[in-house]
């Protein structure tokens, strides 16, 4: 054999696919897989660390999931659906988000955030943030409601209307 393949020693010991080497794969499987991936995540671990920081904000996101939670997804967004206005210098973003059973629809400005839910009902809402500590708000019987500060950064809504929770998808402000 040529100095490429001086790495791969043995290979010259391999007779045919009966002797060590199955169809499927390698002889051992899943204990062979299970070796070479923790190998790899070692490699990875001294190669390519996950910053403290990065960890951190990835464990408090996955607190805030909510597995009974159904998911109200993106349908307008106003930075990409929206057609221009002329001489508008700063226009608020209009968000539309939908699930099965509510839409919500959510004007962000510099002054903060202006919503309602359709069909309208009283709910409590939470801004989420990441691992900020969350704003509460309350829409009222039509629905609507109001929130003084603008997110800062990735933010979602959790509403809570009678015994259903809905969250919305995450995006950045």
């Amino acid at each position: 054999m040529s100095d490429r393949y001086d790495d791969f020693e043995g290979i010259d010991d391999l007779d045919g696919p009966g002797d060590s080497y199955r169809e499927d794969g390698p002889a051992g499987g899943d204990a062979d897989d299970g070796l070479l991936e923790e190998e790899l995540r070692q490699a990875a671990a001294i190669l390519d660390p996950v910053p403290a920081g990065l960890r951190q904000v990835a464990v408090d996101a996955f607190a805030l999931h909510d597995l009974d939670a159904r998911v109200a997804e993106l349908t307008f967004d106003s930075l990409v659906d929206a057609i221009p206005v002329r001489g508008e210098t700063d226009p608020p973003r209009m968000l539309t988000f939908r699930s099965d059973t509510v839409t919500v629809d959510v004007e962000v400005t510099a002054d903060g955030l202006i919503g309602q839910l359709l069909p309208p009902g009283p709910a409590g809402i939470e801004v989420l943030s990441g691992p900020r500590a969350h704003t509460r708000l309350t829409a009222d019987d039509m629905g609507r409601f109001t929130g003084d500060a603008p997110p800062a950064g990735p933010f979602a809504l959790r509403l809570r209307t009678g015994g259903e929770v809905v969250v919305t998808e995450w995006l950045r402000a």
